[in-house]
């Protein structure tokens, strides 16, 4: 058991791919502003929360607006965003996850969630990985958003593991850098360029092996 580590997985752009789902309720908002908002703009929100999201998506378009407007925009923003995961099923679990989720649980490996999103526990249930985590720690139980690492440190405080016995899976910038942060061992998941930071790099799951993991629990 002293080999058991924590494994902490971002979950928008890892686990699953609602991403697409965020930009087409941000790109709603933002057309009803008369803000013409991009997928190059959205790469600005990767791992950001929602409330600095819609400040972003403003100042593109040099909007200013009051808090009561900003708190209707941000709500609408989600009841758009939940109305797309209403046909979510098990099909938009990214490839490769699922292999390495079973490889984990297999090996007795403390698995846990470290999402900035409010609305994880229902992605997990719908697409039926639920049961995977032993821990969630979500946007609604952190105040402070990434690089800020505590999302991840309160994973592994959960779970009862060492940060330094901590591995983090994350596709955003922000992510990979509060892993580091945290001197936990950062896997970034995208492209060499962006996340040149991370201790280790793959395109996606499909290209992690059982060799790589046997290596990460050491």
């Amino acid at each position: 058991m002293n080999n058991k580590k924590a494994f902490i997985f971002d979950l928008d752009g890892v686990i699953v791919d609602t991403a697409k789902y965020h930009f087409l309720a941000w790109q709603k908002i933002a057309k009803s502003l008369n803000i013409n908002f991009t997928h190059e703009d959205n790469e600005l929100l990767k791992g950001v929360s929602r409330v600095r999201s819609l400040d972003i998506i403003l100042g593109l378009g040099n909007v200013q607006a009051s808090q009561e407007d900003k708190d209707k925009w941000l709500i609408q923003k989600n009841e758009d965003y939940l109305s797309y995961l209403v046909d979510m099923d098990e099909s938009e679990v990214l490839p490769g996850v699922l292999k390495i989720l079973k490889l984990l649980k297999d090996k007795n490996q403390g698995i846990a969630l470290g999402s900035a999103s409010k609305n994880a526990r229902p992605i997990l249930e719908k697409t039926g990985i639920l049961s995977y985590f032993e821990v969630i720690v979500d946007g609604n139980d952190v105040t402070n958003a990434k690089p800020d690492p505590e999302v991840f440190l309160k994973a592994a405080q959960l779970l009862h593991i060492d940060p330094k016995d901590s591995i983090v899976f994350e596709d955003s910038v922000a992510g990979i850098q509060a892993a580091n942060i945290a001197e936990m061992v950062s896997v970034g998941i995208g492209e060499e360029t962006i996340l040149h930071e991370a201790d280790y790099i793959f395109k996606d799951f499909t290209q992690i092996d059982s060799q790589f993991i046997e290596k990460l629990i050491g």
